[in-house]
């Protein structure tokens, strides 16, 4: 029996879904990177590729959204599969020498956290990857906003400084 309340999950090509934006997932990440490596874009500013990979969205000129973003274990996965030279990954502070051949995924998950991708340097070589891209078909967005910090608390008021200074507390008078 089918539960009446639960949320509807949303399909591509069903009349309900019809209008709706559909990235390619995997797929328009995976053609993100092919991109790269097939015109050397990643040597130098693979914080950016991260960055872009992971937290962008990245359309086509056409308006087609190619990709929303990746998780990190995707990305990892997508290194792995089209055999990203770990030299590159070298420089990110990650050592390919520690992890067997068969763990290149957990290598690259090591690089993609030692990368630092929210940081303002993966942030400059995206925004220089990205002005690549753009000749080549790829609109890369901006990138997303950090989260609203929150302001300090405020501090206790007193009336006067001094007094809360020299003040010493009040003890209670002892039982008999």
């Amino acid at each position: 029996m089918p539960v009446l309340d639960a949320p509807r999950r949303a399909v591509a090509g069903h009349p309900q879904d019809a209008g709706r934006e559909w990235s390619q997932g995997m797929d328009g990440t995976q053609s993100f990177l092919e991109i790269v490596l097939a015109n050397g874009l990643a040597d130098g500013r693979l914080r950016g590729v991260f960055h872009i990979a992971i937290g962008r969205r990245v359309t086509a000129t056409d308006g087609t959204v190619l990709s929303t973003g990746a998780t990190w274990r995707e990305l990892a996965a997508l290194l792995k599969a089209l055999k990203f030279d770990k030299e590159w990954g070298r420089k990110m502070g990650a050592d390919p020498d520690t992890v067997a051949p068969r763990d290149r995924e957990k290598f690259w998950y090591h690089a993609i956290a030692l990368a630092r991708v929210d940081s303002a340097e993966a942030r400059a070589e995206a925004e220089e990857l990205a002005a690549y891209l753009r000749p080549l078909g790829w609109i890369v967005g901006p990138p997303p906003t950090p989260p609203p910090t929150r302001p300090p608390a405020p501090a206790a008021k007193v009336a006067n400084p001094t007094d809360a200074e020299t003040a010493s507390p009040k003890k209670k008078p002892k039982k008999k």
